[in-house]
């Protein structure tokens, strides 16, 4: 349509941008839930990390002692109370023939909110593990 100065008027419409922003919020609306999904995934990867590094340093233990060890101190390679990225604590139970170890996020960590998943429990009985609570959890 020409204008009073004769060129032709370009651009978008209101009602046009007005489109393009409804389709933009349903597509993210419709995305977050994915991603949010996916972040909770990435944060757990921190606690399977970090249970994994003492289940190796426990049967390095047991190989070195006879027995698994009873505190994380006693570890070499897995002494932290708390995760890598600190987003979970770290805590080990029993020892001799078997212990548990427990990551749990923090309370004041971006991981608090993953209800399903908050504590991860790694169980090893005479050298038999037992991951809990799911699979899920543990991002298999």
């Amino acid at each position: 349509m020409p204008t009073p100065t004769g060129r032709r008027a370009t651009g978008f419409t209101l009602a046009e941008l007005c489109v393009a922003l409804a389709v933009a919020g349903v597509l993210a609306a419709a995305a977050w839930p994915s991603f949010q999904s996916q972040l909770q995934r990435g944060r757990r990867a921190d606690a399977v990390s970090a249970l994994m590094r003492v289940q190796a340093a426990q049967e390095s233990h047991r190989a070195n002692h006879g027995l698994y060890a009873s505190q994380l101190g006693t570890l070499a390679g897995a002494t932290a109370p708390r995760s890598q990225a600190g987003l979970y604590d770290i805590q080990l139970a029993g020892g001799g023939d078997q212990y548990e170890a427990r990551a749990t996020a923090r309370a004041d960590g971006a991981a608090a909110a993953d209800a399903a998943c908050g504590t991860l429990r790694l169980q090893v009985r005479e050298g038999i593990a037992d991951f809990a609570p799911s699979a899920r959890c543990w991002n298999r």
